[in-house]
């Protein structure tokens, strides 16, 4: 993991890691030498954060949930904090399609809200955005109006209507070079990055396959050296 995400983030850098959950990735970036805003709306996944980095001043804390505008909204909280998730039609789907049957969304949370705009005033732009917020990708990025150098997504075949709006999103901010990962490979599917349209096709030939799960990866513009640091 590290090996990986040392081509998109190296010492120094400001990271994201949106939906950091109980913080494994936001170690693997401090293990990088990185800066990290860890973005957790969770309360008690929240609370474990802080005692984790307590003693970590490579690390912000946000307690709040991303979306297209600032606010509050229902969160609803499953079994598993990992699957936790503010979009109600994610959960149908993918419940639907007999992938987290086992699983129940029988809590809920108001959280507040805040924009990817708004937190990069607030702490600076980031080299990287890790995004995992369980279907609710499209509203985070929505709230993003300037490109990134790079920025990863995950996807499930069950929602990739909101997959293609994100990707769409992400193009009209110039954000134009796509890859995608599998479960966690760590590793990029594509040895050549990929347009929109050329992305979008890979992943529909995934459609229906509830097996699968992944990550889009998207950049601004050509990386210099290995892996995808742009």
């Amino acid at each position: 993991m590290r090996a990986f995400y040392a081509g998109f983030v190296r010492a120094g850098d400001l990271v994201f890691d949106v939906g950091a959950n109980v913080g494994s990735r936001t170690k693997v970036f401090l293990r990088l030498e990185a800066r990290v805003v860890a973005v957790e709306p969770q309360p008690a996944c929240a609370d474990l954060l802080a005692r984790a980095f307590a003693r970590e001043p490579r690390v912000t804390i946000v307690r709040e949930a991303l979306g297209r505008e600032p606010g509050a909204a229902e969160m609803k909280l499953s079994d598993a904090s990992t699957i936790s998730s503010m979009s109600e039609g994610w959960i149908a789907a993918v419940r639907g399609s007999g992938r987290f049957t086992q699983y129940h969304w029988d809590r809920s949370v108001t959280v507040p809200v805040t924009t990817l705009d708004r937190l990069i005033q607030r702490v600076g732009r980031p080299r990287f955005i890790k995004i995992d917020v369980e279907g609710f990708e499209r509203e985070v990025l929505e709230g993003l109006s300037a490109s990134v150098p790079a920025l990863s997504f995950e996807f499930t075949p069950e929602w990739l209507e909101s997959t293609f709006a994100c990707v769409a999103h992400l193009e009209s901010l110039g954000m134009r070079q796509f890859n995608y990962s599998l479960g966690e490979s760590m590793r990029l599917e594509r040895a050549d990055w990929l347009a929109g349209s050329e992305l979008r096709a890979c992943l529909l030939a995934l459609r229906g396959d509830t097996r699968v799960f992944g990550d889009v990866y998207a950049r601004a513009q050509t990386a210099s050296g290995a892996g995808g640091r742009a």
